[in-house]
This record gives C-alpha cells, sequence and structure tokens, in this order.
C-alpha cells in the first residue's frame, strides 16, 4: 500500500460520522482485559426511567431505593413497598424494555396509569445501610433507639416527595407478608403524604398466629427462612440441609432445637430469641401491632387483605381490622378476603391446588377494588364506595360485598356419638352411653402435615398445602374423623369459624389440632377442568393448632392434669365458603401436624425447645361429646 492510499483511507475515516466512527471496534491483544464495570440493559427504546437512591434516614443510616415510572409522567402519585426481599430484584425481573415487564404481575395495572412505583430494602438488608432487626419494634420498650419502620417510612415518604419531579405528592403504601408488616408500621404516626395503606397478608403477632408460632407451636418452616433473610444481608442463601424428607430429617433430629443446634442454626440472634421466648413474653406482646391500633386512631384509609387459605399469615389482617373496629367502628377501612395462598393476590389468581376458580380471582381483585380505592386517594378518582368486607365465596365461585364482617350468626356444629356431626346438641341419654372417642397420640409417628416425601422450602407442597385432599390422614388411628348428613341444600359460612373443643389427655401437654372440611360427592360428572379429581376430595376450610400448656395463659405454661377434662377455645381462619346440596361436612381432629409443627412431648417440659428424647411419652387423647362438654365449631351461618 503507496503512502497516497494511507492518507485517502485516513481522510475517509476521520470524514465518517461521529457515531459510526466509535462504533469500529479497536485491535485488541489476547491478554486485553475482558471484564467490564458495569452495563446498562435498559435501552433507549424503553417506556421506562428507573432511578437508583440511596436515600438517608434521621440516623444518617442510607437505604437502598429503587424508583420506576413510565416516560412522560407527569403529576403523578407514589406507590411505595419497602421490603427485606431485595428491592433491586423486585424492579428487575427481567431485561425487557417495557415497565411491565421488569415489574411484577401485581405492578402492571399502576405502572400501565402512570403511577409511580418505588421499592426500597429495609435497614440492614441487600443495598441499605444499618442492622436488620426482624420486624423491628416500635419505639418503646424493646426499642430505646430513634428508629424503626415507622420513622423510616416517614423518612422515606418526606424524601420522595421532595426529590421526584414527577410527583403530585400523594403517596400510597402497599406490601405482602414482611411487606403487609412494613405497610402498618408507615401508618403508625404516618406522613402527611401518606394518604392510603393496603397492607397484605401482613405479620401482625408472631406468636398468636403468624408466621412463627400459632397459639404456641412452632412453625418449623421458619428456621430456613430465618437464615435465607439473615445470612449476608439477605443474600446468602437457604439453609443448606437438602431437599430429602423433611419428616425424617426432624424426626430424626429430635427436638426442634436438637435440629437448629444440629445445623449449627443456634448461632443465628433471631433463633436464639424465638427459643428464649417459646411462650408469650412481652418480646411477643409489646411488639404485636394489633394492639397498637387497638389504643390509637387509624387516620391513614386502609384497605386490609388476606388470603383464605394463607398458609403463613392468617392471623393479622382480620386482628388488624376487628382491633381498628372495636375502637372506631367509622374508621376508613374495608377487608378484602380472596381464595389464594399467602400473597396470592399479587400474582394469577386462577386455581389453587386441585380447585380451579372461574376467573383470575387475583386480577378481579387489583382492578375491581384495590386500583379504584388508591385511585380515589391518590389520584382523586371517583370514591368506589368499598363495603365493610369483599370475599370471595368459594363454594360459588363469586365476589360479594358485605355491610359487616363478620356476615353469618354464629351457630354451634356438635360433634355427635358415632362420629356424627349435627346442629342438634348432645342429648343426656345417648351421652351416658357413649361420652367420648379415644385415640392415642405417638409422638415417634406424628400425623405429617401433608403426603411423604415432604420438602417444606418447595413451593409446590408449601403453597397449596392447606387445600390438599385430606383422605391421606382419614383412616389413620390418631386421627378422630366426624362426619355429617349429606346436605340437601347448600350450607353458607361468612366470618370466622370458633373450635370449641372438651378434651382430656394422660400426658400432661398436648397438642389439639382441628380441621373443618368440606367432603365432596363421591362421583366423577363429565365436564370440567378438574371435576374428576374431586370426587370425593376431602376440601380443607380451616385447620388451626393450639397448645395445651397455655390453656390457661399464653404467658403461663402450665401442665396439664391428666385425666381432666379441659375446655379449648380458639379460631379458624376467616372464610367464606357455601357447602353446596350434595356435600358433607367433616371435622377431623389429631394431636400433630408434622414437620410444620414441632412436636410436643407430650409430657410437661419447662421448654419444648430443650425437650430430651425421654420426655417424649404416648398418650391417649379423649374428646368428649355430652351435654355438659360439648365438643364442636361455632360456624358463622348466613343461610
Amino acid at each position: 500500500m503507496t503512502y497516497a492510499r494511507i492518507f485517502l483511507l485516513s481522510a475517509t475515516l476521520l470524514a465518517l460520522p461521529s457515531g459510526a466512527h466509535a462504533q469500529t471496534p479497536s485491535l485488541l491483544t489476547a491478554m486485553t482485559p475482558d471484564g467490564v464495570a458495569h452495563y446498562d440493559h435498559i435501552r433507549a427504546e424503553a417506556d421506562y426511567v428507573k432511578r437508583e437512591f440511596m436515600i438517608p434516614m434521621r440516623d444518617q443510616v442510607k437505604l437502598y431505593t429503587v424508583i420506576v415510572m413510565k416516560k412522560g409522567v407527569a403529576n403523578a402519585p407514589i406507590l411505595l413497598s419497602r421490603t427485606p426481599y431485595d428491592a433491586k430484584g423486585a424492579s428487575s425481573r427481567t431485561a425487557g424494555q417495557k415497565a411491565t415487564e421488569i415489574l411484577g404481575a401485581m405492578d402492571a395495572v399502576f405502572i400501565e396509569d402512570n403511577y409511580i412505583r418505588v421499592y426500597q430494602d429495609v435497614r440492614g438488608l441487600h443495598g441499605s445501610e444499618g442492622d436488620f432487626i426482624m420486624n423491628r419494634p416500635l419505639r418503646g420498650p424493646l426499642n430505646s433507639t430513634n428508629t424503626d419502620e415507622s420513622t423510616d417510612a416517614y423518612d422515606t415518604i418526606d424524601w420522595l416527595t421532595k426529590n421526584t419531579p414527577e410527583t403530585n405528592g400523594k403517596v400510597g403504601v402497599i406490601g405482602s407478608s414482611y411487606l403487609g408488616f412494613t405497610t402498618l408500621m408507615a401508618e403508625i404516626e404516618p406522613h402527611p403524604a401518606l394518604k392510603a395503606a393496603v397492607p397484605q397478608s401482613p405479620m401482625v403477632d408472631g406468636w398468636m398466629g403468624d408466621d412463627w408460632f400459632h397459639n404456641g407451636a412452632f412453625r418449623n418452616t421458619n428456621i430456613a427462612y430465618t437464615v435465607g433473610v439473615t445470612t449476608a444481608k439477605g443474600n446468602g442463601g437457604s439453609d443448606p440441609t437438602g431437599v430429602g424428607d423433611d419428616y425424617s430429617r426432624y424426626l430424626e433430629a429430635g427436638s426442634t432445637g436438637d435440629y437448629i443446634r444440629h445445623w449449627g442454626f443456634d448461632q443465628y440472634p433471631f433463633l436464639q430469641k424465638i427459643m428464649q421466648n417459646a411462650a408469650y413474653t412481652p418480646f411477643w406482646s409489646q411488639q404485636a401491632v394489633d394492639k397498637w391500633f387497638a389504643t390509637h386512631d387509624l387516620s391513614v384509609p386502609t384497605l386490609l387483605m388476606v388470603s383464605q387459605w394463607d398458609q403463613e399469615d392468617s392471623y393479622g389482617a382480620p386482628a388488624v381490622y376487628q382491633a381498628i373496629k372495636s375502637r372506631n367502628k367509622d374508621a376508613k377501612l374495608s377487608l378484602l378476603i380472596g381464595p389464594w395462598p399467602h400473597s396470592g393476590g399479587n400474582h394469577y389468581g386462577f386455581k389453587l391446588g386441585d380447585i380451579v376458580f372461574k376467573g383470575d380471582t387475583a386480577l378481579e381483585a387489583r382492578v375491581n377494588y384495590i386500583k379504584p380505592f388508591l385511585d380515589h386517594y391518590l389520584k382523586g378518582s371517583p370514591d368506589p364506595k368499598l363495603p365493610a368486607a369483599m370475599t370471595y365465596a368459594t363454594g360459588v365461585d363469586q365476589w360479594q360485598l358485605s355491610p359487616q364482617w363478620p356476615e353469618g350468626k354464629p351457630t354451634k356444629l356438635y360433634l355427635r356419638e358415632g362420629f356424627g356431626l349435627s346442629f342438634e346438641a348432645p342429648n343426656t341419654k345417648l351421652a351416658t352411653q357413649n361420652t367420648h372417642d379415644d385415640y392415642v397420640s405417638d409422638p415417634s409417628k406424628p400425623v405429617p402435615f401433608i403426603q411423604r416425601p415432604i420438602n417444606m422450602n418447595d413451593s409446590s407442597q408449601w403453597k397449596p398445602w392447606l387445600v390438599r385432599d385430606q383422605r391421606f390422614v382419614s383412616d389413620r388411628p390418631d386421627v378422630l374423623v366426624y362426619t355429617g348428613p349429606v346436605l340437601d341444600k347448600a350450607l353458607h359460612i361468612m366470618g370466622q369459624p370458633m373450635v370449641e373443643l372438651y378434651a382430656a389427655s394422660t400426658g400432661s401437654d398436648a397438642d389439639w389440632i382441628v380441621k373443618l372440611i368440606d367432603v365432596y360427592p363421591n362421583v366423577s360428572p363429565e365436564g370440567g377442568q378438574g371435576v374428576a379429581l374431586m370426587a370425593g376430595f376431602e376440601l380443607p376450610i380451616g385447620i388451626e393448632i393450639y397448645r395445651g400448656r397455655y390453656v390457661h395463659g399464653f404467658d403461663k405454661p402450665q401442665a396439664l392434669t391428666p385425666g381432666k377434662i379441659v375446655s379449648y377455645q380458639f379460631g379458624l381462619p376467616h372464610v367464606n365458603h357455601v357447602f353446596l346440596p350434595g356435600h358433607r361436612l367433616m371435622v377431623q381432629v389429631q394431636s400433630s401436624l408434622f414437620p410444620l409443627y414441632d412436636r410436643n412431648p407430650q409430657s410437661f417440659v419447662e421448654n419444648i425447645f430443650h425437650a430430651k428424647a425421654s420426655d417424649y411419652k404416648k398418650a391417649t387423647q379423649s374428646v368428649y361429646h355430652t351435654p355438659a362438654a360439648p365438643s364442636g365449631i361455632v360456624l358463622p351461618v348466613v343461610n
């Protein structure tokens, strides 16, 4: 090549547009470093804007925050969620170029209607600074600092309204589970810009009936949860125990405390706190959110949500609803109950386990109730005038609106002699012939909560377990089964079924599990998705546990007197369900639900987490059905 040709080529390259010249690759050697400092997957054609900030709190701790909005948005409301589950991940579902692609399903109706969507990591997790404390208590007896989730929400909202030019200055908070807890926290001493809240399946009282315990019985699923959330700022993965049968794994370990110590999980502070507070100590009672709302006025319009088959937090939303209504019946408050598993209202709601619904019940709830509620308070849209309760009637597949909750009239369904059920109370003559039914509960052979093998970290097992066909335990000798006659007309319940169990044990401690079940006809008619699967199906409508040692006070565990009849009263989850003609009602009673709940030794020990192998003993359990001890379930009947 001559010098003249080289000159002409150089001149041509110099004359190219700068963009074209920039695209010409440089010659690289084999040893050129291949690492890239940063890649921005958001292309110019994206329909959204995404911003990331470290927002300072009043104590100078900075919290990682992601803001997503459609391009061109102006005068828009902010919808905030404060999460322990990675704000960056919540806003990076895919690398798509549409806002609806990077956000979750529940966000679609909001982002498409020009909401500004905000996710924030709570302090100490993922991208946020500071120390993480599980369900950080409010400032007070358990928290001597000047910050809590309420102040962090206040400071965040204050910053967002001052530093987001596109906002109209109105903020709503929304979220499920732990995010439901932080949503409720934002309503305590709320920022003036906070105009509406949607707490979904919130963690309210972790001992009474949300994640950690139910009526004193510990839920083993929370061991893996704690390890996952509190390792390496939430980035440490789950526990290392593998995918084998949890039933065998927990049984072979001994007590749940032994299991925790075997795997080295006792180094986790929150698991230590749990084991040190097995009873309802001030550690639990002084951070129960419903107790706060029972003594303070609600100033933020609120739509509480819970799932009918919520396997994690069935207690919180109804408890807060009742606490607020007991204080102020005119509070701007509604309750929504959908036919979902935990947090199911945020996903797709066509089916749950073997139960198929007529449509996407979750989308229906978002479009018909949640969004109109938020639109009214955040955008000035017409008032949807939501009623006290919006609930989905399972059995007839339709949403129903109620002026009050519960809607039904308390009507007792009695356990009767011969393993029957009746709305007629036991009579004296029959009661003297057959006063009780017995079974032997053996801690070495506990009743499984689902069919084995069990992997509680498997969402396909965990999410639908509350609707699993109960025929897999109906013929066990340690499960009592009471069945009513075939219904000649529909029976509709709306509210919270209440257990009234009169029982005795030869042991000095006992667990009592009661299940309310809808038994389908044992036929397989043609047509209908899933119909054949439902022939003879035993569908749980509510399942709950009660640990006997707490019958005289949740804060005062006491040994049971062997052989003494004791009255146990506790609630099943809130429901709206129709038992159809041709169906039967069933009640099952048992003393273990394993390995979801830790085993009761059935001999009294001070702390079950420290029970020894020799403490676990068989016991004969007796359930009574006499005029003086009329066991049954009080149903909220509306017809």
